[in-house]
């Protein structure tokens, strides 16, 4: 027996509206993440060390830099027909953009129609995850039903936030019901503190993929939303699995980062993220080579920690400095700083994350911010010192006291 063709579809066009303003010129998908990393680079690597060669990328929302990444990033080898290819909304059925993830699928059918796979995986762009999926898909094949929903076990008291995967009481992988953000969810037979939440990961029969989005797409009540419309439609088919992320086993993994899954759509989770990976002990831990995270490899040279003309000394501590840094006297402490940053004489720079070509001039002082790609901070300027001095300045400060300060600008004392 042949082994099933399996295509993958990675749904990248959300809009990131609560990462703002790091979405205001980008996809979130393409939101740069950990220094080296954007978002989108996590879902891919899953997919390729899973086994997957034939990967599609739907766009929409301000997807330049989301294309030019693939593009220049994830060239495969044709040898064998691989390929991951950035598709953008083409309007196909109608002078109208997507209007819900299912509906991205519906305007995309002909990819479907082009590869004639067996088995479809429909992952989202923007979670920070190691997934082996070649094992969720076993099971879903093992299982026949129509879909597989991945979950990962999340507190009761988190339930309000996700769609929650109530399974069937004779069978564990069956889903009986999927509640969107319900605020009385039972919980879990073995473990009644937590529930099953919906990863955004899911694994099709192809066909039943096909006719439950063509069904959606005649439905005017409908969001074409693959959580909140194909997945309860599937469930009301009786024909929708569950996946447990719980037992998802990756080569090189710990007991400390296993199931590590992160939602890091809003700057406080995004911020949070970031913070553990410069942690002592990370929870996540980038530096697992027997499951990668593959990224754009740019031709920089190393870090540099230098003293400047007055001899102060250039240093950093538990921070994660990326290529073509340089830190000449100034002082970095429990940051990331992304590729191409600069920091000069007497500043001090403290609990943030600095996005590529960020500039920062003597004597300034940075505390709990991010700094989108390319912004200037002229000599003497400071950033979350002043929360009020930040808000004049029109720079956006979350409720927990991170400053976020947009691509390009030029900071002023």
């Amino acid at each position: 027996m042949s082994a099933p063709r399996i295509f993958g579809m990675v749904l990248a066009g959300g809009e990131g509206k609560r990462l703002m303003p790091l979405t205001a010129d980008r996809a979130k998908p393409a939101v740069p993440f950990g220094g080296s990393y954007r978002l989108i680079d996590f879902a891919l690597s899953n997919l390729i060390n899973s086994g997957l060669r034939r990967i599609v990328v739907l766009t929409q929302y301000k997807s330049h830099s989301l294309d030019r990444h693939i593009s220049q990033t994830w060239r495969m080898s044709p040898l064998l027909g691989a390929y991951v290819a950035s598709v953008p909304a083409q309007q196909r059925l109608g002078k109208r953009w997507f209007s819900g993830s299912a509906d991205a699928i519906l305007q995309s059918m002909n990819l479907l129609s082009d590869e004639r796979p067996d088995i479809v995986v429909v992952v989202g762009a923007d979670h920070v995850y190691r997934m082996d999926f070649d094992q969720m898909i076993q099971a879903h094949i093992a299982s026949g039903r129509g879909v597989t929903v991945a979950a990962i076990r999340q507190p009761l008291a988190l339930a309000n936030q996700f769609g929650v995967i109530e399974i069937d009481d004779a069978d564990p992988t069956k889903i009986a019901a999927f509640l969107e953000k319900p605020a009385n969810p039972k919980g879990l037979p073995e473990s009644p503190g937590e529930v099953l939440a919906s990863m955004g990961n899911y694994v099709f029969t192809a066909q039943a993929l096909i006719d439950a989005i063509e069904h959606d797409g005649t439905l005017e009540d409908s969001s074409h939303d693959m959580g909140g419309d194909i997945v309860p439609y599937m469930v009301a088919r009786d024909d929708a699995g569950v996946y447990d992320f719980t037992y998802n086993e990756i080569p090189g993994s710990t007991e400390r980062d296993h199931s590590y899954w992160r939602d890091v759509g809003t700057m406080d989770s995004y911020y949070d993220a970031h913070m553990d990976l410069i942690s002592v002990m990370p929870v996540f831990n980038l530096y697992n080579s027997e499951w990668p995270v593959h990224t754009q490899q740019v031709n920089l040279p190393p870090a540099k920690f230098v003293h400047d003309g007055e001899g102060n000394q250039g240093r950093t501590t538990d921070s994660i400095v990326s290529l073509g840094t340089v830190v000449s006297g100034g002082i970095v402490e429990r940051s990331v700083l992304s590729p191409h940053v600069r920091v000069h004489s007497r500043a001090l720079i403290t609990d943030s994350i600095l996005l590529d070509g960020v500039q920062v001039g003597r004597d300034c002082t940075i505390r709990k911010a991010i700094l989108d790609k390319s912004v200037i901070v002229a000599d003497g300027a400071s950033i979350g010192v002043d929360k009020q001095r930040d808000l004049d300045r029109g720079f956006h400060v979350t409720d927990s006291g991170i400053t976020v300060v947009g691509k390009g600008v030029l900071v002023t004392p």
